[in-house]
């Protein structure tokens, strides 16, 4: 069986990954008039968030409490262009 690589978390920033944090509410199923809340984090492309709007699209699908609304944020945490590898080492007595 292959196994197949799984990307750190500075392997997906330097992609141009950020770090996504959703704050879902939503309706409970037996009780219409209550707001509850879930908070969704993952590392996503902006501007599309394909994880995000796949998330959403789960909820819509496969969980029984309607949503209401959704707020999100979006940090790149860093880029490609800010990334140097140093190679060497400085040795003081």
């Amino acid at each position: 069986m292959a196994q197949t690589h799984v990307p750190t978390e500075t392997e997906l920033m330097l992609k141009g990954y950020g770090l996504t944090t959703a704050e879902f509410f939503y309706r409970m199923p037996d009780y219409t008039h209550v707001l509850n809340s879930y908070i969704w984090q993952d590392y996503d492309l902006a501007p599309d968030h394909p994880k995000l709007f796949g998330f959403v699209e789960f909820w819509q699908n496969k969980i029984e409490g309607p949503l209401h609304s959704v707020r999100f944020t979006h940090r790149k945490l860093i880029g490609p262009g800010e990334w140097q590898n140093q190679v060497g080492e400085f040795i003081l007595h």
